[in-house]
């Protein structure tokens, strides 16, 4: 009898421990490919069309290169005060990577975090911005793909000031976005010298937008909205301006040019996230580190233009935009 109990408590014994090991064997392989399951924590400084695109490319990389991840997204809600409760709490939770989508997200998880591998994107300038320090040596545990090609200003003042002459054009933006301040600058210094007159506006909140807009009214000939996070995310508000007092609007991106405005020298959104996703596939799998891997710009520029937002706006057709990117 007491063998008995002895065999049957050894066998109680194994299966607790058969048990434990298949669980962690689990966690540690994930249920998918059978390959490790990692975490990457997924931030954006808030939604709108261009950055939703860019997480979506990102997410699909990241399945087409049959990682078995777990993606905790979350987004600020364009609120400084949430990037950082994010980006904190990404590390306290041990993520093994982090997508940052916006230059506010990167810079955010940048202060969090010196060990986490982290992959940014829509950021205008990475280097201007303190996250990395050169396109081509990264150092540090940061890298990623910028969303302003080096063309893309001087190709949209070019066009302004070929198809505007002499435009007094109309600018939204935040100045507490540092993004947003590069690219202001970028845009004074390339203007200088053309036939172009800049008027500016500046707005703390997308609240805030729609009055800075009509503030513009019959002081311009042209509105321009760039790649500004908080006045893109109001856009709907400046192209009802724009329709009504038949003013162009150029602006910064092709998804903008869907939501209303007339044009844009851009790319798509989705291509520059499914390549930040491609670089998370070489950190996560093939084990290279951020800083071996290089910043990169977008792909190359085209012109895209909305007829019916032409129409509405009231420009007149020019036949050198037959062979544009056309969006109806």
């Amino acid at each position: 009898m007491k063998k008995s109990l002895q065999l049957t408590i050894l066998a109680v014994i194994s299966m607790f421990v058969l048990v434990a090991c298949g669980s962690d064997g689990e966690k540690e392989s994930g249920s998918d490919s059978g390959g490790e399951k990692y975490i990457i924590g997924a931030t954006q400084i808030l939604e709108h069309p261009s950055l939703d695109a860019a997480t979506e490319g990102f997410k699909k990389a990241i399945e087409d290169a049959g990682i078995n991840a777990e993606i905790d997204y979350q987004s600020a809600q364009n609120d400084m005060n949430n990037v950082a409760v994010i980006a904190d709490k990404f590390v306290a939770d041990g993520v093994d990577l982090i997508f940052a989508n916006s230059t506010p997200s990167a810079l955010g998880a940048q202060n969090a975090t010196s060990d986490i591998p982290i992959l940014f994107t829509s950021v205008t300038d990475a280097v201007d911005a303190d996250l990395i320090e050169s396109m081509e040596s990264p150092g540090g545990n940061i890298t990623g793909v910028v969303d302003l090609h080096p063309d893309a200003i001087g190709k949209t003042i070019e066009f302004i000031d070929q198809y505007f002459k002499d435009a007094k054009v109309g600018i939204i933006y935040n100045a507490g976005e540092q993004n947003s301040v590069a690219q202001m600058k970028a845009i004074e210094e390339i203007a200088d010298g053309t036939s172009l007159t800049l008027i500016e506006r500046t707005v703390a909140t997308s609240a805030d937008v729609q009055q800075a807009a009509m503030s513009l009214v019959g002081d311009i000939d042209v509105f321009y909205v760039f790649t500004d996070n908080t006045v893109v995310s109001a856009l709907d508000s400046v192209v009802d301006i724009a329709n009504e007092q038949q003013i162009p609007l150029i602006v910064g991106e092709p998804d903008s040019v869907e939501l209303g405005g007339f044009a844009s020298y851009g790319f798509d959104y989705y291509s520059i996230g499914y390549r930040t996703g491609e670089m998370a596939a070489e950190i996560l799998k093939d084990g290279k580190k951020p800083s071996e891997i290089s910043a990169e710009y977008p792909p190359e520029l085209k012109l895209f233009i909305n007829k019916e937002a032409a129409e509405a706006q009231g420009i007149e057709w020019d036949t050198d935009w037959d062979d544009a990117e056309i969006i109806e």
